[in-house]
């Protein structure tokens, strides 16, 4: 290795311990600046020394998770995997990810490497990383004054996966801008997909990101729609429809909360509440087997995996059971809005909407979703909450849902889960979601320590 790396390492070591010591955060994004400043190539570097694989996640939905499975999984085989872990999946995080795995002596230990890229990062990140194998989850409308509209992301990601011919792509076959972004690329993939109709109407709502042929334009027909403009469609003028997947999912029954499903001569009891968590897995399993990876241990792993990642938690606050949900797009919204009405029971909601960077200071998806089913959801209060908390009490206002707004959050936490329906879900975009969910720890254990003593 040569001294120019040596230094970026030993300096984005340093500048993590000094953040750490002076309570600045959790110093895992500013060392692969201060690394990269040194080197501009010490991604490159440090990704030659990875023995085996690299695998990349990229998508609107769902790469945090898919992400953590592909980790878990092998490190259930005994193998040794670096991984961005925290979401850091911009440049300098991914670099952070790299050398603050090393050993004194700046070399990896690492058998593989599951890195989460961002898809507008991806342009940079892969040439550098050379993955050997990169899964798209889905391509759908993120964060507006980032990504603009969607066409932008797709031209981003087909630029990224040209750079790096080699690399075997995983598509979501379902997804007809992902399917026709593999077949415009010279790279070879390999398709997931799910054949029967999962999703409830209330997922599948009406937010259509590209209902077109993207080879001659004509309108597509669709046989069903599983969300936004996955489903099982063909296009009547030239032919182009969606393929026969590689790998899919059978016989999947929802009971008490829980999906069970078949895959690949698996019958898979997971923890997933959520049917696009199916997806996750399938999409990882793919990855895995395309790579040839060892396999002995998924089924015990997948089905004491937990999905939720800190971004869907479930916490017991005064006797009450509160859910936390991440969702910071608008197909992302309609899976939760979707997974409330399925709870029959009395409930409260509240709803965290900011306009940080991290979650898009255009807030108008919220006119995209569809709130009007939360009319019929058997909600006793709904309350707003956040720096865009008018905005919206405003959405909500013009389906004649009444709603309430706060500005402390812990306060109304405590007051539902004391005189609520004991049944109280929040749902956050992400700037908010890490520091709820360590709000809601630290109530849920105050009410521990209440109950011992």
């Amino acid at each position: 290795m040569k001294l120019r790396s040596r230094l970026a390492i030993r300096c984005a070591k340093l500048t993590s311990i000094l953040i750490k010591k002076m309570n600045r955060g959790s110093g895992v994004t500013l060392p692969g600046y201060v690394a990269r400043i040194i080197d501009p190539n010490i991604l490159n570097t440090m990704s030659k020394q990875v023995r085996e694989k690299t695998i990349v996640t990229m998508g609107t939905n769902g790469k945090t998770t898919t992400n953590s499975i592909l980790y878990h999984a092998l490190k259930a085989e005994g193998k040794k995997v670096i991984i961005n872990r925290t979401g850091a999946n911009m440049m300098n995080g991914i670099i952070s990810a790299f050398v603050l795995s090393t050993d004194k002596r700046g070399h990896l230990d690492a058998d593989y490497a599951c890195i989460e890229v961002d898809e507008i990062a991806s342009v940079n990140v892969l040439p550098q990383l050379k993955p050997d194998c990169a899964l798209l989850t889905n391509i759908s409308r993120d964060q507006l004054d980032r990504f603009g509209e969607v066409d932008i992301t797709y031209n981003k990601l087909k630029t990224a996966v040209t750079s790096v011919p080699d690399t075997t792509l995983i598509i979501n076959c379902d997804d007809i801008l992902s399917y026709s972004l593999a077949k415009d690329c010279n790279n070879s993939y390999v398709t997931y997909g799910i054949s029967e109709q999962i999703f409830d109407d209330i997922s599948r709502s009406e937010i259509r990101e590209s209902i077109f042929c993207r080879s001659c334009g004509t309108k597509l027909e669709y046989e069903f729609f599983h969300y936004g403009q996955l489903g099982i469609y063909h296009c009547p003028n030239c032919g182009f429809k969606r393929p026969d997947p590689d790998y899919t999912t059978t016989n999947v029954v929802l009971k008490d909360e829980l999906y069970s499903f078949d895959m690949d001569g698996m019958h898979i009891q997971s923890t997933a509440r959520t049917p696009y968590n199916i997806y996750n897995t399938l999409s990882a399993y793919a990855a895995l087997r395309a790579l040839h990876a060892p396999l002995q241990h998924f089924q015990s792993m997948i089905e004491s995996f937990d999905y939720g990642n800190n971004r869907e938690d479930i916490f017991n606050i005064n006797g009450a059971r509160v859910q936390l949900h991440l969702s910071k797009n608008p197909i992302g919204f309609q899976q939760k809005v979707s997974l409330v009405l399925k709870d029959p029971k009395p409930k409260d909601i509240i709803i965290q909407i900011n306009d940080t960077y991290q979650d898009g200071e255009d807030v108008s998806w919220l006119w995209d979703v569809d709130f009007q089913y939360l009319a019929d959801a058997n909600v006793s209060t709904i309350l707003t909450n956040g720096t865009r908390r008018h905005d919206m009490g405003l959405r909500l206002k013009y389906e004649d849902i009444p709603c309430g707004s706060t500005t402390d959050l812990k306060q109304s936490v405590e007051d539902l889960t004391k005189n609520g329906t004991k049944n109280l879900y929040i749902i956050v975009n992400y700037s908010g979601l890490y520091r709820t969910n360590h709000l809601l720890n630290e109530m849920q254990k105050e009410t521990e320590g209440e109950l011992k003593s």
